[in-house]
């Protein structure tokens, strides 16, 4: 059976309606630095605090690293988001598949985060739509935890296209901008997966 995946260099890259996703190389360094300065202010509301020190091509350079280890490992996935036609790969986000666990969980965490120019364009909903069958068909496992902030409605609308539901809430759930803040908690199963896949066929 065919999925809209392949393996380059043993690891992942995935492919979606206008998107490609794969781990970040050291020759994506400019066009990530500037994605990220640029955006800086938009989302600094949304991720951990970080200053200018973490966009330093050192830095960079044990990010590329780790994330290819930690794939190759098969416990985290830290994905670079592309558009994708006419010869050109624009970066304009990333998609993040992290504390991966087996035995009798089988679950992975999704976190996402994309560029201000680029935001509120549906570029989003495909590369997590590229990114659920990743999970379920190759890397085989049973759920996916989303998780987002009470106002950001961009990701409830990201993960309900995508067949996520609504399970519950958290209270100062994780570190956001140095402040521990509430989030809305979000999964998607297998059962749901396959479900919608057999309504709505291959696509969720």
């Amino acid at each position: 059976m065919f999925w809209p995946w392949s393996v380059a260099g043993e690891t992942p890259v995935l492919r979606g309606r206008g998107v490609l996703l794969r781990l970040p190389q050291m020759r994506d360094y400019e066009p990530w630095y500037e994605l990220r300065r640029s955006s800086r202010d938009f989302l600094k509301p949304f991720e951990p605090r970080w200053s200018e020190a973490d966009l330093a091509r050192r830095v960079y350079t044990q990010r590329v690293r780790r994330a290819r280890q930690e794939a190759l490992d098969g416990t985290d996935f830290s994905f670079f988001i592309f558009l994708i036609g006419e010869g050109r790969e624009e970066l304009a986000g990333g998609v993040t598949l992290s504390n991966i666990r087996r035995r009798a969980a089988q679950f992975v965490n999704l976190g996402y985060w994309m560029g201000q120019s680029y935001a509120g364009r549906g570029i989003m909903t495909e590369a997590v739509a590229a990114v659920v069958p990743f999970v379920f068909d190759t890397l085989d496992l049973h759920r996916i935890h989303a998780a987002f902030l009470p106002g950001n409605t961009a990701s409830r609308r990201v993960l309900e296209k995508n067949g996520f539901v609504e399970e519950g809430f958290a209270k100062h759930y994780l570190q956001i901008d140095g402040r521990w803040e509430d989030h809305v908690l979000f999964g998607l199963t297998r059962e749901r997966y396959d479900q919608l896949r057999l309504s709505h066929g291959r696509r969720v």
